[in-house]
């Protein structure tokens, strides 16, 4: 595998290397809408949950999407990305055209008047977070590989490609990651 240094930085993606195996992880793209001196925040793209936002979260009675899994840590919390970062208060802009969090009020009832599509936000419960320091040092061991992100990418449907797909974008040695079995053994 190739030297891989990328600035770790909010608005990138991290890619589960295929050595990770830890369960909440394994196989996983995450976007880094975080990163600073005190720690890092991300969701994992590439998980939906088997219920509904409509189902789980009030005022949101129009998205008949799945919630993701967002991380680990506090998943009593919802956070949402969305693209219209124009008309809800308080977002901040991860990439240029993708926005996390806001006022949850006014989201609603921005999808409820027909002003933002349901396609435009994805919403998740939990995050995951690193304390300071921690996320650098995982990507020192090779737990993560990093990709630039894109909304299309964070808005697909295709979760359960979406990892392979990704690393395999990266080229090069990466093609022959994407391609391994998840259980090495297997192979």
């Amino acid at each position: 595998m190739t030297n891989e240094f990328e600035i770790l930085k909010s608005g990138k993606l991290l890619l589960a290397s295929a050595n990770l195996l830890e369960s909440n992880f394994k196989r996983t793209v995450l976007l880094i809408c975080e990163h600073n001196d005190e720690g890092s925040i991300g969701f994992i793209l590439n998980k939906p949950m088997e219920f509904k936002v409509c189902e789980a979260i009030s005022g949101f009675d129009e998205i008949d999407e799945p919630l993701h899994m967002g991380g680990p840590v506090q998943v009593d919390t919802v956070h949402f990305l969305h693209t219209r970062g124009d008309v809800v208060d308080a977002a901040v802009e991860v990439i240029a055209g993708l926005f996390w969090g806001g006022d949850k009020e006014q989201l609603s009832y921005l999808i409820n008047t027909g002003v933002i599509k349901p396609s435009e936000v994805r919403f998740f419960l939990g995050y995951a977070g690193w304390s300071a320091g921690q996320l650098e040092e995982e990507f020192e061991e090779g737990a993560w590989y990093t990709a630039d992100a894109s909304s299309e990418l964070i808005f697909t449907d295709e979760y359960e490609r979406m990892w392979s797909r990704t690393v395999r974008s990266k080229g090069g040695e990466y093609c022959y990651v994407a391609n391994s079995p998840e259980l090495p053994g297997m192979n």
